[in-house]
């Protein structure tokens, strides 16, 4: 089985054709159906050979096609100090993009 390691978004992901993961958002302009190329290639493993980047591999690259856009569940964040009627409440939701992953090579 052939797979990857790609970094995006600060984060490393192992990645195989046909995995559909989910990372940071990757720009405003891209929408669904668009192909993304992942140049950072850290390892490669195609099932006999395994290929490892010093800190990446110049030749190799991971294509994808973008399935969905969207935004997580939400999470409250709360700041509170007891005994002086201190209490603050915000909520967050962290955009991500869904990636079908299509060729490593």
């Amino acid at each position: 089985m052939e797979c990857a390691v790609i970094k995006t978004g600060g984060k490393q992901y192992v990645v195989s054709k046909g995995d559909v993961i989910s990372i940071e958002k990757l720009s405003d302009t891209q929408k669904e159906g668009d192909a993304v190329v992942f140049e950072e290639v850290l390892l490669v493993d195609d099932g006999s050979n395994t290929t490892i980047g010093t800190p990446t591999i110049k030749e190799a690259k991971v294509n994808a096609t973008i399935v969905s856009i969207g935004r997580a569940k939400k999470i409250d964040v709360v700041k509170y100090k007891p005994k002086s009627r201190y209490i603050k409440r915000r909520g967050h939701r962290q955009p991500f993009v869904s990636v079908r992953i299509e060729s490593i090579s």
